[in-house]
């Protein structure tokens, strides 16, 4: 179900790092930016493509990706088109894809048929957020139909009960939440990450990959340091891009190299240092 996941993981364990995980919204602010923004990613090193599927309604979800998410869908971005988009994504960058989403695109959809459609399109895990583990069985039991790891969110609040759910239904890493709250910024990550990343690992026996909040490369430098699997950042790419199309005054290129130079620094503070605080369970 996640080998490409767990090739990923493998990969970047033998070379001492976690995975370098960027965030792009479909469909922002068009499909031709995504496809040219994701390239430059995957130039820029990018290990593992997070993409969101843009939602009216996103609970999870700050400001930012907010904002982001209704450029995509004022330019015309729903489920049909997202499919297109990720077929030429996964084409052209060659990367494992991951899609955050929420319930009711894919009640809309049709739970077994979005699976179905996705797997096609070539997304290797999915993550509802706004479905918790206690009611996430038919979405997961679809997933694992298609071939698709079924992802779900772990905090530093999670009971051992819980991470032992999350750890039986759910598969090919779990996010784990920098911060409790929604998506966004900070200043710093939080001081007991590691105490956090080693309890969801060990409740779970799940690669463990971490986003929300951070922003920056000395973040995920911390991440690799607290011994995740992996780093998520989609705020900052998110608020990055915002200023090249501010206003209508498109500027792709422009965008694409700085996000490419960008995810250059990013990955290389993905380096763990010599004795990481926890070994990656991957």
């Amino acid at each position: 179900m996640s080998r490409a996941l767990d090739q990923l993981f493998g990969r970047c364990r033998a070379e001492n790092r976690c995975a370098f995980v960027p965030y792009l919204m479909l469909g922002d602010p068009d499909a031709g930016a995504t496809l040219a923004l994701a390239q430059a990613l995957a130039r820029g090193g990018a290990d593992l493509l997070e993409l969101g599927l843009p939602f009216s309604d996103p609970p999870a979800d700050g400001p930012v990706l907010q904002r982001a998410a209704e450029r995509a869908l004022a330019a015309g971005m729903n489920t049909k088109k997202a499919l297109k988009l990720l077929v030429e994504i996964k084409a052209t960058t060659g990367l494992p894809l991951s899609l955050l989403c929420y319930a009711n695109p894919i009640e809309r959809y049709g739970v077994a048929a979005f699976y179905r459609d996705m797997a096609a399109a070539g997304v290797d895990a999915v993550l509802v957020a706004d479905v918790p583990v206690e009611e996430v069985a038919p979405y997961a039991e679809a997933a694992r139909q298609a071939g698709i790891a079924p992802v779900l969110l772990a905090s530093a609040l999670s009971s051992p009960e819980r991470l032992r759910q999350i750890g039986s239904v759910g598969g090919g890493y779990v996010y784990a939440t920098a911060r409790v709250g929604i998506t966004g910024q900070q200043q710093q990550v939080a001081a007991n990450l590691s105490e956090t990343v080693a309890a969801i690992a060990a409740g779970t026996g799940l690669p463990v990959v971490v986003g929300f909040g951070l922003a920056a490369p000395q973040h995920l430098q911390a991440v690799a340091t607290a011994g995740a699997d992996g780093a998520i950042i989609g705020s900052a790419l998110a608020q990055r891009l915002q200023t090249f199309f501010a206003e209508g005054k498109a500027d792709l290129a422009a965008a694409a190299l700085d996000l490419e130079q960008f995810a250059q620094s990013c990955r290389a503070a993905c380096v763990r240092p010599a004795t990481p605080l926890r070994s990656p369970v991957c």
